[in-house]
């Protein structure tokens, strides 16, 4: 039992992490609660900071004076305090003289306060949700047996080690001694129930302190986990928002609320993630082991729990993918010891040794995705925009594929531009609708996203743009690496090959919307400096008109009578040059959006042409008068 433990230690390396990871493992099991009775989930969680005073008072302990300050590592001799004083003096003094000369420097390091190894900061970790609650009877067990049920078939699940809210009741053992309270309530229960209790570690049994069941007022269903653990929100605090960040972008249906309390209001956060769909992903099922990933000691157990009496009905009710009579041809390869009616139980340790050997050789249809629950394409494009405002984003979900024996999906979204986004690669990982937040560089999505993707040739710039690469991986087994399960590999083909494919197909549909946004950025440009001329334009060709009339009106010209009766109006200010301007504007129109349109057709971008505009010619019979403005002007005027 210990050894099934000490993942959760490892994970546990640091007060800071430990906070991390309860806020974590609380929020996952509220999503499942609440998904599991298909109840849209509403979660809170407060996290309130706990001072010494505070903390020892809750263990029931007097708070004492020092006497000998030396025993204390965070004791301070005369001289090393003279000598710490005299430093902070000097980079205060270098800091004035840049700040008078108008240097930029760098701020100086503030001098660490002197912090014994006996001092700790601990809060209390508060998360409440609208799940389906808990029986009452089974809370104990629930909390305080780690590993108290068996994992018989498969499923996509949440959680990286299975414990869930136990990590949390164990490092609060650890750290503080303290024991977990459990508010919980279940639909259409009249009442509530209370339980506080700790774990004995050695024994792995529930130390239960109170059970009871309380009178239930409001009707609400759901649980209520309180926990005081040992931390570091200083050094945690920008983790756990952005856990909380990504998690609302992979979880747009559920409603959160996360707060931090202090002493100190300066330090009080409060954020709200609202929901923007009431579409939820369905409920992930459970499946029967695929014949190829299974070991001996998984087949071992499956021998030992099954209800199936002889060999055949076990192959083929305990595994996917095996028919009867591919089962029955199956004991015909395994040799002449085994038959279709021999008893499951009796087999021997060579005889199970050789079932492993042929399930790892032989050939099996792969398995579906029909038990995997994906976020969904909606659901993801809606979790970027919501939380992150780009100017344009593309998403992809791929079909079901196979990893040894297990499915998977992958799928991917990519933005561009946005809020709180930096400049370059800003790379969201998610796992089982979980956010991976650590272990970035080595990870299957970075690798890719870094080195596989020739972003240049979908019109983005890798380093300019603010580019958001979000990838989520669903299966039956998430192949994660590293002792904190914080990312997955990219040693395994086909996961690597399907988040290849999932990015360039979100790149492939952003190329075509950032072609039709430059288009449309030229073609404002070409309208801006074609009208940026017709002041100057419009003066030059009125002039002309007039020095026309002027000859026609002194016999000096011979003209067409449409010319004529465009001189006579020009004469009597019929036309003036506001009308001419006017034209040239609609003719600057026209042009550009021809231009337009016939660029638009040789990259492949159809549109519908608006109604013709017919501009009538006209021709001036003089040539002794120079016309020095562009000939196409005077094709403007009807």
């Amino acid at each position: 039992m210990m050894h099934s433990m000490s993942p959760d230690r490892r994970a546990h390396n640091s007060p800071g992490k430990c906070l991390y990871t309860t806020v974590r493992e609380l929020v996952e099991n509220s999503l499942d609660s609440a998904e599991s009775i298909s109840e849209l989930p509403v979660v809170e969680i407060i996290i309130e900071e706990i001072g010494k005073s505070k903390f020892n008072s809750l263990i029931g302990l007097v708070d004492r004076e020092r006497i000998d300050a030396e025993l204390y590592d965070d004791y301070e001799t005369d001289k090393a305090r003279e000598k710490r004083l005299a430093k902070e003096a000097r980079a205060q003094e270098i800091q004035t003289k840049n700040a008078a000369l108008r240097k930029k420097v760098k701020e100086p390091v503030a001098s660490k306060g002197i912090k014994g190894r006996g001092e700790a900061s601990f809060y209390r970790v508060t998360c409440k949700d609208n799940g389906k609650g808990m029986p009452h009877d089974d809370i104990p067990n629930m909390f305080g047996r780690v590993l108290s049920g068996t994992k018989y078939g498969l499923k996509q699940t949440r959680g990286k080690f299975g414990l869930g809210a136990k990590m949390a009741l164990i490092w609060s053992k650890m750290s503080t001694g303290l024991p977990i309270e459990i508010l919980s309530s279940m639909r259409n229960q009249s009442y509530t129930s209370f339980c506080r209790l700790d774990i004995d570690i050695h024994r792995n049994i529930p130390h239960v302190h109170l059970h009871e069941k309380q009178e239930s007022k409001d009707r609400w269903h759901g649980a209520e986990i309180q926990v005081v653990i040992e931390g570091n929100w200083t050094t945690y605090r920008s983790k756990i928002l952005h856990y909380m960040r990504q998690m609302a972008v992979i979880t747009p249906y559920a409603q959160f609320l996360f707060k931090f309390v202090s002493d100190a209001p300066d330090k009080n956060v409060t954020i709200r993630f609202a929901r923007r769909t009431d579409v939820m992903p369905p409920v992930p099922l459970e499946t029967k082991h695929h014949p190829s990933s299974v070991d001996l000691l998984l087949i071992k157990r499956l021998i030992a729990e099954t209800s199936k009496q002889n060999l055949l009905q076990f192959l083929q009710h305990e595994f996917v993918n095996i028919s009867k009579s591919y089962a029955e041809r199956l004991i015909g390869e395994m040799g002449p010891d085994f038959s279709l009616k021999m008893a499951v139980k009796s087999l021997t340790s060579q005889q199970i040794v050789r079932i492993h050997q042929l399930l790892r050789q032989a050939k099996f249809d792969d398995p579906s995705g029909d038990c995997l629950s994906p976020a969904g394409e909606y659901n993801l494009r809606l979790g970027i925009i919501k939380e992150l405002h780009p100017d344009m984003v593309a998403t992809y979900s791929g079909s079901a594929q196979v990893f040894e024996g297990h499915p998977f999906i992958v799928e991917a979204g990519v933005s561009v531009g946005g809020k709180d986004v930096k400049q370059g690669l800003n790379i969201f990982r998610f796992a089982n609708r979980i956010p991976l937040l650590f272990e970035q560089g080595a990870d299957v999505v970075t690798r890719t996203a870094m080195k596989r993707i020739n972003w240049s040739s979908y019109k983005i710039n890798q380093m300019q743009d603010k580019i958001g690469v979000f990838v989520s991986v669903v299966s039956t087994k998430i192949p994660f690496k590293g002792t904190g399960k914080e990312y997955i590999g990219d040693d395994i083909t086909e996961i690597a090959s399907a988040v290849k494919y999932a990015i360039q197909q979100c790149c492939v549909q952003l190329k075509s919307k950032i072609v039709k946004k430059m288009q449309a950025r030229e073609q404002q440009e070409r309208k801006r400096n074609l009208s940026k001329y017709i002041p100057d334009a419009t003066g030059a060709v009125y002039n002309i008109l007039k020095e026309m009339a002027q000859l026609h009106a002194s016999k000096k010209s011979r003209l067409t009578d449409g010319n004529m009766e465009l001189l006579r109006k020009v004469s009597t200010g019929l036309i003036t040059k506001e009308t001419l301007s006017e034209k040239l504007a609609k003719h600057v129109e026209q042009v550009d959006y021809e231009m337009a349109l016939e660029y638009a057709t040789q990259s492949g971008v159809s549109e519908e042409p608006r109604e013709a505009i017919y501009i009538q010619s006209l021709e001036a019979e003089n040539k002794t008068i120079d016309l020095r403005a562009p000939l196409f002007v005077f094709r403007v005027i009807q």
